[in-house]
């Protein structure tokens, strides 16, 4: 972090408790194809950590008695993990929708040419990162040659069905904005994406989500060197939403880290801020219960302002 700008703390985000449990969010591994300048996980080639078989089983075991309705699989790519698919039959096999957070490009990387038709012969939901659809900012934010790799993804997805009326293959795509800023409203994006990406590519897709840029870990550092950070804290502070509180993601899902360990969201994960605030220490997810989870107090710090800011932010888009 830069030393030129003193980072302002302000430890004062509302408290927040869990309802239900319906969504157990899974981080497979921090290895990924990619290296994005605002990626909270620090994600990329050289990363090795990966989660073991033994905790997949211990996830498995969780969704059973959890009664989990739907497991997100995250990461880096998830796809890299030698047990993503088992792991996804497995979760079909037992009634449960699976989410595969994708970026797009991994559909083409050597080795993972049949992993489309194979998400789409599973009925698996694809979230797709695509931050913009035009090809230079999608190249300034995540590599120069992404945007096309990507499109050339989204063509390989619809040729199967996704995104397509009818055919129960959902296709939503992901925003992020490019710098410090909130995202546009979503409705009025998604409208943007919709009428550009068919109109030149002929690309269809269900839905937008815009997610607002968490300030953790590599994003947050670029602020702090740019001396931009307090600025963008602010931002996120004048623009809470106490409304938004009732609908944020960490009331109904909790996150797995590559290990095991149960954690409130991702961003929290990504902080190693242990679930609950840390009451009883850290909890594995082979310990985890529903009745440990109910009406649990929530671990909240400065960064959950970006959830509750604008129009509010989740893993699934505006709330």
């Amino acid at each position: 972090m830069s030393q030129q700008e003193p980072l302002i703390a302000y430890h004062d985000f509302p408290p927040v408790t869990r309802d239900r449990l319906e969504t157990l969010q899974a981080n497979l591994g921090y290895v990924c194809n990619q290296t994005c300048f605002h990626c909270h996980v620090n994600a990329g080639p050289n990363r090795r950590e990966v989660m073991p078989p033994e905790v997949i089983d211990e996830l498995l075991a969780c969704c059973d008695r959890c009664d989990i309705r739907t497991l997100d699989l995250t990461g880096g790519a998830p796809e890299l993990n030698p047990g993503f698919r088992a792991l996804v039959r497995a979760a079909r096999q037992r009634g449960i929708h699976v989410i595969d957070r994708c970026n797009l490009t991994i559909l083409g990387e050597p080795g993972q040419e049949d992993l489309a038709a194979f998400l789409a012969e599973q009925g698996v939901e694809v979230v797709a990162s695509l931050p913009c659809y035009l090809e230079e900012n999608v190249d300034a934010q995540r590599g120069d040659g992404v945007f096309e790799r990507s499109i050339a993804g989204l063509k390989q997805l619809n040729a199967l069905g996704y995104g397509q009326p009818g055919r129960g293959l959902a296709l939503n795509l992901v925003y992020n904005p490019q710098g410090p800023s909130l995202p546009p409203p979503q409705a009025e994006l998604e409208a943007a994406y919709h009428e550009h990406l068919e109109r030149k590519y002929g690309i269809r897709f269900n839905a937008l989500f815009t997610i607002t840029n968490m300030p953790i870990h590599r994003f947050a550092k670029t602020l702090a060197r740019e001396g931009r950070y307090n600025t963008y804290m602010q931002t996120l502070r004048n623009a809470h939403q106490s409304s938004n509180l009732a609908g944020v993601m960490c009331r109904t899902l909790v996150s797995v880290d590559w290990q095991g360990y149960v954690h409130d969201c991702d961003f929290n994960q990504m902080l190693e801020l242990p679930l609950g605030a840390g009451r009883g220490g850290r909890v594995h997810i082979a310990e985890l219960t529903p009745e440990y989870l109910a009406q649990a107090p929530i671990a909240v710090a400065d960064h959950c302002y970006g959830c509750t800011a604008g129009q509010g932010s989740s893993c699934g888009g505006a709330l």
